[in-house]
């Protein structure tokens, strides 16, 4: 409709012009053709009205003697009567459209004499746009180049982000060495020692002996704990047997904590990728599960590790209360930051993290993570064999 309107309007004032030009005996057919065209495409007597003063305006106004253009619009009103004479006949609404006529008429004397004084105006508009124009290109540039900046301080950002996680879990692991190698081997050492000091003191006194006694029990406790803090921070199950025998370990001590039922479903495969990507499986788990104790007030959960359209898959559900996810941008700060954390854990080595919460229907985390760069990897490494 746009184009059509469009069209009608550049043939009306062709049409006007060659009027105006040629002479009152010009033939006024065009005028009728152009009438007949705007019914066909659907247009009243008052829109092709407008078209009419559009085209006067541009017509009349340019280097005209007030007394030549009181000529060329009386002219140019025989021009659209013919015009709107098809409309005439098909629509009730052209007597209305002849009063208005009169009125455009009338408007258009009035803005004639007002368009040289405008005309004047609008060119120091003219150079009041342009110099606008010209701090606005010195705004955008400058607003691009802080765009950039940004970009390129988030990028750095998660750049860094990503480096801590990676530092943080390598000096997990040599603490956990430390404590496992160095702190619970001399604990057992001293309970060596006090067990063969208890056999020699076996003939002296019998107070001696109980305060040895209490004292290995201390000891054994010491190193259970020694042990346990050494597993929190990184499981040596995880380095020495895998990924599947690190989190049967973890959820078995899950379940006695909190008395959640946990189970785990797992693809034997997964041990072949490598270690950054079986730690963040594992990390992921153990936060996913540690958010089910504290909020979701669960009985179950489900641990599940599986292949799936070239990438490796880990899901974690549970039964419990759930939530409303747009709550989580108000929750509790170290909920957020647990999310977080797994969030970029499983960015960091190109995966995708979700998470899905309805009240009362429980809690679903997911991690994608991709199996390409593996597969890679193997076989560069056969290649180099």
């Amino acid at each position: 409709m746009k184009r059509q309107l469009n069209g009608l309007s550049q043939q009306y004032q062709a049409a006007l012009r060659k009027h105006l030009e040629q002479g009152p005996r010009t033939s006024l057919q065009p005028a009728q053709g152009l009438g007949r065209r705007a019914i066909i495409i659907g247009l009243e007597t008052l829109d092709l009205a407008k078209i009419h003063e559009q085209a006067l305006i541009t017509l009349v106004l340019p280097n005209y003697s007030p007394k030549t253009r009181n000529t060329m619009i009386r002219r140019a009103g025989t021009f659209f009567a013919d015009a709107i004479t098809p409309l005439e006949k098909t629509h009730r609404t052209a007597l209305e459209a002849n009063v208005h006529l009169d009125r455009v008429n009338h408007m258009l004397r009035q803005r004639i004499v007002d368009l040289a004084a405008s005309t004047r105006q609008l060119k120091q508009e003219i150079v009041q746009r342009k110099s606008a124009e010209k701090s606005l290109k010195r705004s955008e540039r400058h607003h691009g180049h802080l765009l950039e900046q940004s970009r390129q301080m988030q990028e750095q950002m998660r750049l860094l982000s990503r480096q801590l996680l990676s530092a943080q879990e390598e000096e997990r692991k040599t603490i956990s060495r430390e404590l496992h190698d160095v702190i619970a081997q001399t604990l057992a050492g001293i309970n060596v020692r006090l067990a063969a000091l208890k056999k020699e003191a076996a003939l002296n006194s019998q107070g001696l002996e109980q305060n040895i006694i209490r004292t290995q029990l201390l000891v054994q406790q010491s190193v259970d704990v020694v042990h346990r803090f050494a597993r929190e921070l990184r499981p040596t199950a995880l380095d020495d047997l895998g990924l599947i025998p690190a989190l049967h370990t973890f959820m078995k001590g899950f379940r006695e904590q909190t008395g959640i039922r946990v189970s785990l479903s797992a693809f034997a495969a997964v041990e072949q990728v490598n270690g950054d990507k079986r730690t963040v499986l594992y990390r992921v788990a153990q936060e996913a599960l540690t958010n089910v104790a504290r909020h979701a007030q669960a009985s179950e959960a489900e641990v599940n590790i599986q292949k799936l359209d070239g990438a490796i898959c880990l899901t974690i559900k549970d039964n419990g209360n759930g939530f409303h996810q747009e709550r989580l941008s108000h929750g509790k700060k170290t909920k957020r930051l647990g999310l977080l954390g797994m969030r970029e854990r499983v960015e960091m080595v190109n995966g995708n993290f979700t998470i899905e919460s309805t009240p009362g229907k429980g809690t679903t985390v997911q991690a994608r993570l991709p199996l390409a760069n593996d597969a890679h990897k193997r076989r560069k490494t056969d290649d180099n064999r």
